[in-house]
């Protein structure tokens, strides 16, 4: 029986090498960085006071944006932050984020000041990374049980699986705003668009994709 050389075939489907044009992410309308405030001295003793000045839509992320202004504890000057808004967020509210923060939605605290049973959005993975879980719309975590002799706290995240973490991570309290995005029905194939558009299953000529040329695997094949 014959068999096919493989060196040829490899060299047969080359790959096409370039950054490409349709795969880009579309990243010319983004407003900014969406993460906590940097984790200071002000934040892990006391607590910062800031206000929501408005709720932003930006384009590519389901959840909203609240653009949160604090006054700076070391400069004559105010920062302005990014956060996912929780659920029940409005423009005009007062959060505080810090150790001695109430419990209250939209205030940020670190996981040791917060109760089990308590549900939590923009959760950090480490200690001072400024939020990356649980941001998505709808979004939320929910925290299990606390271990204070080894400083760890054991988290539900939102697929359902249990995380044990440092319990200095900060998290928001409330679950993110924008749930039930998917719940509304497409209705026409149109707008699954986006879905699909990518898959593009090993787009070659047809002299070269082997599994539809048997012609080419034929004249390839050893004698």
């Amino acid at each position: 029986p014959s068999l096919l050389n493989y060196e040829v075939l490899d060299d047969a489907c080359g790959c096409r090498k370039g950054k490409g044009s349709i795969f880009k992410s579309h990243t010319r309308n983004r407003i900014g960085q969406v993460k906590l405030r940097a984790l200071d001295y002000a934040e892990r003793q006391g607590y910062m006071k800031g206000v929501v000045k408005e709720i932003v839509h930006e384009p590519g992320r389901g959840a909203p944006v609240a653009r949160v202004q604090f006054q700076d504890p070391y400069r004559y000057k105010r920062s302005n932050e990014l956060v996912c808004a929780a659920e029940g967020m409005y423009s005009g509210q007062f959060i505080y984020a810090g150790k001695k923060a109430a419990l209250v939605v939209g205030n940020i605290l670190p996981l040791y000041q917060m109760p089990e049973g308590t549900l939590i959005c923009n959760l950090e993975a480490k200690a001072g990374d400024r939020g990356k879980i649980a941001k998505c719309s709808g979004d939320y975590a929910t925290i299990v049980t606390h271990d204070f002799d080894k400083g760890t706290t054991r988290v539900r995240m939102p697929s359902g699986s249990k995380k044990t973490m440092s319990n200095k991570c900060r998290a928001m309290v409330g679950l993110v705003a924008g749930g039930g995005r998917t719940d509304k029905p497409l209705l026409k194939a149109g707008r699954a668009f986006h879905k699909y558009r990518v898959k593009r299953n090993e787009v070659r000529k047809p002299t070269t994709h082997l599994r539809s040329s048997p012609r080419l695997v034929s004249s390839l094949a050893a004698p």
